[in-house]
């Protein structure tokens, strides 16, 4: 379902973006608009960063092999990265680009009307991509607010697509007021500053996807619901004395890893504790069916805490790498 939902909010913002590129393009060239070529610039990334979306959903899906025996789930959280670059690097970083040069040598937009129709057309075709996102991230929030959904939310594909549509739509507001200011008045800097402008919105959504995209490619947990119900279907297991610790991290957006340090009754037969692994993992996935891949660890609590203090007293045991690692 999440990943029908993000591709639906991708095929409309994909269609959208390559409709309105042309649009600017052809206005921005006959009447010479800074801000509408920054806007212009600014709808091609956006075209080509779906299209990178739905690569990395591609990519994502994939079975796993021998090279990858965890799947290839995070290729998606990559290409979203690099999307955020791109939105950085090119849409931000022409339109300031832009928006500087015309500032130092300002001249007047010509058919100033052309623009006021191109932007209340990118406005409509805009505007019907940005609620069909801002619908699927409603309906994948839950209850959660839409700032805590964000920092939650494991499906990169989605929150990207609302992120650049809202991005946009404040760009085409910027353009149209700067254009009208411009107009009302006779000062061409309104045009520059609109680019500058544009170009500001665009760093900083680009660097607020960088965060997002680079928690989940380092490594997120799952959410504290999802946690807590793993931890009490643990506890609760027959044959299972106590959790010593439960670790998990998102694969991809529907696949969760989790590592179980238990300590098993002092009574159980070998042939029982295969049992109640066995048990535990079925529960767990049916209970939560993005847990994909389950480890568990036969520990005693004190064995579990002596090696939790060894790990601590010398953290360079736990990195080969680390210097004085081997010594």
């Amino acid at each position: 379902m999440a990943a029908h939902s993000s591709k639906k909010a991708i095929y409309a913002a994909l269609a959208g973006n390559f409709l309105i590129a042309i649009t600017k393009f052809a206005a921005a060239a006959y009447t010479g608009s800074s801000a509408m070529l920054s806007e212009a610039i600014h709808s091609l990334v956006d075209t080509g960063n779906q299209g990178l979306l739905l690569h990395g959903m591609r990519r994502s899906q994939q079975p796993a092999d021998t090279r990858h025996p965890f799947g290839y789930g995070m290729e998606l959280y990559f290409w979203a990265f690099i999307v955020a670059i791109l939105i950085f690097a090119v849409g931000a970083g022409v339109s300031l680009y832009e928006g500087v040069i015309k500032l130092m040598d300002p001249h007047p937009v010509t058919s100033p009307w052309v623009n006021y129709g191109v932007l209340a057309l990118a406005m409509v075709f805009e505007g019907f991509a940005w609620w069909i996102a801002f619908g699927e991230f409603r309906r994948s929030k839950g209850p959660l607010g839409y700032f805590a959904a964000v920092r939650e939310s494991k499906d990169p594909a989605l929150f990207t697509v609302l992120f650049e549509d809202t991005a946009a739509m404040l760009g085409l507001v910027v353009a149209f007021v700067a254009l009208a200011l411009g107009q009302a008045t006779g000062i061409d800097a309104f045009d520059a500053i609109a680019s500058i402008l544009i170009g500001v919105i665009l760093a900083l959504t680009a660097a607020l996807l960088a965060y997002e995209s680079k928690a989940l490619l380092i490594g997120e947990s799952a959410s504290a619901q999802v946690i807590d119900g793993l931890k009490d279907l643990a506890a609760g297991q027959w044959g299972v004395a106590r959790v010593n610790e439960l670790l998990t991290m998102h694969l991809a957006p529907r696949q969760v890893l989790v590592n179980l340090s238990l300590d098993f009754e002092n009574n159980l037969t070998a042939d029982e504790v295969e049992m109640v692994v066995t048990r535990l993992e079925t529960r767990m996935r049916e209970a939560f069916p993005e847990v994909t891949r389950v480890f568990i660890e036969a520990q005693s609590r004190a064995a579990h805490a002596r090696r939790a203090q060894a790990d601590a007293a010398d953290p360079a045991k736990e990195d080969p790498t680390a210097p004085g690692a081997d010594s």
